[in-house]
């Protein structure tokens, strides 16, 4: 990461994610931040949590724990996890509670016959008994606390940026209309401010993230016209000018790479690469700050991936794009991506500078990923040989479990202290 963006604030913020199904963990607490103008690589092998990730972020499903700050607003919170450490809290209290009872009691049954310590016996057991319970309502009102506001921000939180939205407006107008003399021009700026707070009104925190799922036709309604799916964010969003709409949906067409005369068609007159391409122009259409691109290319013909990669690479810089880019292939994000982190099994194992990942890749995990990338070179193909992850083997985490630590400036990896100190040899020796 580069200094200049460690000293900003990011633009999507991950705290302590958790999506459960049941009792499947398919995220389990990951934290990352992504900066704005940048692209971060989120590779995995199937099943691993990539996708659940970028759902959860786009508010798809409800999160079970954690919470999601964009741009500073935190736009979706869970609170399950603060109800899990209440009853865990209670639980273990009643046991502490049981445990003092059971000690004092042999205690106070070998003092029976001297009152004075009979008494002394019975205070110290209050005490800790108070002490016990002290700490489990302590604890109890901190979490209700944070189960009230995580439930206040989730619910609420669209129309607290809605507020935010029409006080921006309102400060932008005002001012000049104070300033304006002429009636003509004030009658115009009046129209344009009444417009743009109409506008506010209807804007959610989701207009700014977009996201383009990864089957290319199962995420386009078969029964709309590619005009009508484009359009759709622009009247949900609350614009009326027909024209404008028109205007909006040709320029996007143009941008992924079709033409206006494709715009009275349906999905399934288009390859798999145009349907892409319409759904890139779906996500672009409300010039978001994010777009959670979620496998975009693994449903794409080889020679087509290249395509719609460089596709959404010129959108980037054109728009001024932040990414989250998600793949099963650290291959097709080694140059696309200028952060990169490796999920196994709901967690985060590895996250780096995509050079740095390439250069010295640190978990057992990782290596292996790389390891399965195949190269245009029959002679080194045959020499090739895949390093397999085994969990078991390759971790002693027996004594002590693996926590997410700095091995190297923007280098973080899933490892207890033993690890620790041989991948910071290993990335020195290198």
């Amino acid at each position: 990461m580069s200094e200049n963006k460690t000293q900003q604030a990011p633009l999507l913020s991950v705290q302590h994610l958790r999506q459960y199904f049941g009792p499947t963990k398919a995220v389990d607490d990951i934290s990352f931040d992504i900066y704005r103008g940048e692209v971060f690589g989120l590779v995995g092998e199937s099943g691993c949590g990539k996708s659940t990730t970028g759902r959860s972020i786009i508010r798809l499903y409800d999160i079970t724990g954690g919470s999601v700050y964009f741009d500073g607003t935190r736009i979706a919170a869970g609170w399950q996890n603060y109800k899990a450490d209440v009853k865990k809290a209670k639980a273990d209290a009643k046991a502490e509670v049981a445990a003092i009872h059971a000690e004092y009691q042999e205690k106070e049954a070998k003092a029976k016959d001297n009152p004075a310590q009979l008494e002394m016996l019975k205070i110290e057991k209050k005490e800790k008994l108070d002490a016990v319970s002290e700490k489990l309502n302590a604890l109890v009102a901190e979490k209700t606390k944070e189960i009230k506001s995580a439930k206040h921000d989730h619910k609420h939180g669209n129309k607290d940026f809605t507020r935010h939205e029409v006080e921006k407006v309102r400060a932008k107008y005002e001012p000049l209309l104070e300033k304006e003399r002429s009636d003509e021009e004030k009658a115009k700026l009046t129209k344009q401010y009444k417009e743009e707070v109409r506008l506010a009104k209807h804007d959610r925190i989701m207009n700014k993230i977009q996201m383009i799922f990864q089957d290319p036709i199962a995420s386009l309604d078969p029964r709309m016209t590619v005009h009508d799916i484009i359009a759709e964010g622009l009247i949900i969003r609350g614009i009326r000018d027909k024209k404008f709409i028109n205007e909006e949906v040709y320029r996007v067409l143009k941008l992924v790479g079709l033409v206006p005369e494709h715009a009275t068609r349906y999905p399934h007159e288009f390859s798999g690469g145009q349907r892409q391409r319409i759904g890139i122009a779906r996500a672009i259409v409300l010039n978001p700050d994010l777009i959670i691109a979620d496998e975009p290319v693994s449903a794409l013909d080889v020679s087509i991936q290249a395509q719609v990669i460089n596709l959404l690479n010129d959108l980037r810089h054109q728009m001024n794009l932040t990414l989250l880019f998600i793949a099963h292939d650290l291959s097709v994000v080694k140059y696309f991506s200028d952060r990169i982190a490796v999920m196994y099994y709901g967690h985060i194992v590895e996250l780096a500078t995509s050079d740095e990942l390439f250069a010295h890749p640190c978990h057992p995990y990782t290596k292996s990923l790389l390891s399965a990338i195949p190269l245009p070179d029959p002679r080194y193909e045959k020499k090739r040989k895949r390093i397999v992850y085994r969990p078991l083997i390759d971790h002693d985490y027996s004594k002590e479990g693996p926590t997410f630590r700095e091995v190297a400036p923007g280098h973080f990896v899933s490892c207890n202290s033993e690890e620790f100190d041989r991948y910071e040899k290993e990335i020195a020796g290198k």
